[in-house]
């Protein structure tokens, strides 16, 4: 559709537009009701607020839609099989392939999740954010942070294991001596000196060191004792965390020393399983894991924070464990890999299901509107911010840090979630028509084109702009931003726009906001950018085909008018790596995810999107009906499942066909008259083929 037709109409036409809306298409309510009320919600293409739809493909239009989702994730993907080998660091991952390659995932902020190209790999290790791999001439090869000198092993082809700490390493050599290199404060980086030890192991800052007697040495920080092992010569494996550590005996039981986390974080002392069948153990950052000789799995300590951890995935077919900061890894006999735990909170993990038409992302959850008004959630939910009420009347979502926001059809608003500050608790009234959630702040626009705010306001942000005559509003951090009808851009709240002040300008259809960068659309279909650039977040790619707009944490997305997706600025999740494909109707972006819907190729769906596309185009009265009484006729043949009647939906679109190309130039654009023409033709073509 012609981008300058994304202009939101003025607010005092909410109300009437949602009305006609409701009552011309009343077979499909939950779908184009509040086309133009949702149209304003999703123009403005806000951080943590629903995602932003491209004029062609407004919100509501279709009950036929997926949800794609990219970024931070640290958890394996279920296709990836022939592994030999696995390692877990903080927020990632590394698997050994039976070809001597190494793959990762994860967070990959320093290119930690990044292994260099070879297929000679014996053995990897992942630290908070670096990696090893020793080669099998027995050299080590490091990547990842560097800043003290962790990644930069010693030259050497006598290496036989290799381990990772937070900022450190460790390596033993064929003569039975170690190696450390790396951040020394509390010298964990200084081995005890000997030649008979068979088995290191790296923790948060402290080691330990197995000796061919069967003897524990430790040494770095103890703090809570986790550097100082149990007396005893039959320990035969041994495994570190943050403060605890862990040995497995020769007759197949295990010991515990040290504490699960530290300081506000610490969940008790730490301590392992009875039994004497276990075969292996793993120490992640406050939790631990054992394999026993049936090939079972246990896991016990903490997840998250202080929160109990996850149960280990069942089954006997697993041959290795490890551990990282918040998620666990199991190899399986058959190669394959099966992840658990902390995964970015799972919010770049959507449910399964067709029936999506919006998304909101928030720091570490994620909420989605599906076609009959009832919301689906995933991700963190300590504050119950992905319990969402009951209902199926809702019309838009939006999230923020840690609580959510929903908007009803009857215009009111309801929030759950965090409420500290009273973010969660929207003021009354039944003329909102959008919603914005801040950190710990959050806006709501009124049919008359004013913004209501409340929460926190230490920084003025939610103190917004009086007046009037406001169509979108964009929410993010500690400020916010909100668009005029006159195409002007307005700013309040923390005043991080000191890295740059918002265009000047009346040409600008569209917002979003990133936590110190901001986005702007013009009419022209280019794109604007402004705040802090340290990673090009706020260089946007030429061009003046873009639709819709998103900012992350650091990273932005844009949407093309031929529905493909670009993305620039940070990508240390991938989060600015976007799919590849033509088919995306909206776009959202979080900390370090990124999230999009995709047009759905089905008859019905398309119909959906044709039906809202013809509303937002605010169209004569008369031309308006004419073309929605042939869409009506098109829809009921496609309601009847009759497949005979597919004729009768074939020559309703080509009626509509006749009277938008007859109107094309006189009352519709001719951007906007050739687009209908084409989603109808493809219908038309779905329906023959």
């Amino acid at each position: 559709m012609n981008r300058n037709t994304q202009t939101t109409p003025k607010p005092n036409t909410h109300g009437e537009n949602r009305g006609q809306g409701a009552r011309r298409h009343n077979r499909k309510e939950k779908s184009v009701m509040n086309t133009k009320r949702s149209h304003t919600i999703f123009l403005s293409a806000v951080l943590m607020t629903a995602v932003v739809f491209a004029t062609s493909s407004p919100a509501f239009a279709s009950d036929h839609l997926n949800i794609v989702s990219w970024g931070d994730r640290v958890l394996p993907s279920s296709e990836l099989t022939g592994i030999t080998a696995i390692a877990a660091g903080l927020d990632f991952s590394l698997a050994l392939l039976a070809d001597g390659s190494i793959v990762g995932w994860g967070k990959d902020m320093y290119g930690e999740a990044t292994p260099p190209p070879g297929n000679d790999y014996v053995g990897i290790a992942a630290g908070r954010y670096h990696s090893l791999a020793l080669r099998s001439d027995g050299s080590i090869v490091g990547w990842g942070r560097d800043n003290n000198g962790q990644a930069t092993p010693p030259a050497g082809n006598d290496f036989i294991v290799v381990a990772a700490g937070f900022n450190y390493s460790l390596a033993l050599r064929s003569d039975g001596s170690i190696v450390g290199w790396g951040e020394n404060y509390s010298g964990q980086a200084t081995p005890p000196a000997g030649n008979d030890f068979v088995g290191i192991a790296a923790g948060g800052e402290h080691c330990l060191g197995l000796r061919s007697d069967g003897s524990i040495v430790g040494w770095g920080r103890n703090d809570y004792g986790e550097a100082t092992p149990p007396p005893g010569s039959d320990f035969v494996a041994i495994a570190a965390g943050s403060g605890h550590s862990l040995a497995l005996k020769s007759d197949g039981s295990i010991v515990a020393w040290g504490t699960y986390g530290s300081g506000l974080f610490c969940c008790g002392q730490a301590t392992s399983p009875a039994g004497s069948d276990f075969v292996a153990i793993a120490a992640g950052d406050a939790h631990s894991l054992a394999m026993r000789s049936d090939g079972s799995i246990v896991g016990w300590g903490c997840h998250l924070y202080d929160q109990p951890m996850e149960p280990a995935p069942t089954g006997n077919d697993f041959v290795a464990i490890a551990g990282g900061r918040y998620h666990s890894l199991a190899l399986r006999a058959d190669g394959s890999i099966v992840g658990w735990g902390f995964d970015g909170y799972g919010a770049a993990n959507p449910p399964t299901g067709s029936d999506f038409v919006a998304v909101a992302a928030g720091r570490g959850h994620t909420l989605a509107l599906r076609s009959d008004g009832s919301i689906a959630e995933w991700g963190a939910n300590q504050y119950d911010q992905t319990t969402p009420p009951a209902g199926s009347d809702f019309v838009a979502v939006a999230a923020g840090h840690s609580h959510s926001l929903a908007l009803r059809s009857d215009g009111s608003i309801v929030g759950w979630g965090k409420n500290d500050y009273g973010e969660a608790t929207p003021p009354a009234g039944n003329d909102f028509v959008a919603i914005a959630a801040g950190a710990s702040h959050s806006v709501g626009l009124k049919d008359d084109g004013s913004i209501v705010g409340w929460g926190y306001d230490f920084y003025g942000q939610n103190t917004p702009p009086a007046g009037t005559g406001f169509v979108a509003i964009a929410a993010r951090g500690a400020h916010a931003l909100a668009l005029h009808a006159d195409g002007s851009i307005v700013v309040w709240g923390w005043d991080f726009f000191s890295y740059g002040a918002p265009p000047v300008g009346n040409d600008f259809v569209a917002i979003a906001v990133g936590y110190e960068h901001g986005l702007a659309l013009r009419s022209d279909g280019s794109i604007v950018g402004w705040g802090n650039n340290s990673f090009g977040a706020t260089t946007p790619p030429s061009g003046n085909d873009f639709v819709a707009i998103a900012a992350g944490h650091a990273h932005s997305l844009a949407l093309k008018s031929d529905g493909s997706i670009v993305g620039w600025g940070y990508d240390g999740c991938g989060q600015a790596t976007s799919p590849a494909g033509n088919d995306y109707v909206a776009i959202a972006a979080e900390n370090y995810h990124s999230l999009a819907l995709l047009r759905p190729s089905d008859p019905v769906g398309a119909m959906q999107f044709l039906i809202a596309d013809v509303l937002s185009l605010n169209l004569q009265q008369g031309i308006e009906n004419s073309l929605d009484s042939k869409l009506d006729a098109a829809q009921q043949a496609l309601d009847d499942l009759n497949e005979d009647n597919d004729v009768a939906a074939i020559n309703a679109l080509g009626a509509f066909i006749n009277a938008v190309a007859a109107q094309s130039g006189v009352h519709i654009p001719v951007d906007d008259a050739n687009a209908l023409i084409a989603a109808a033709q493809q219908i038309i073509d779905a329906l023959s083929s």
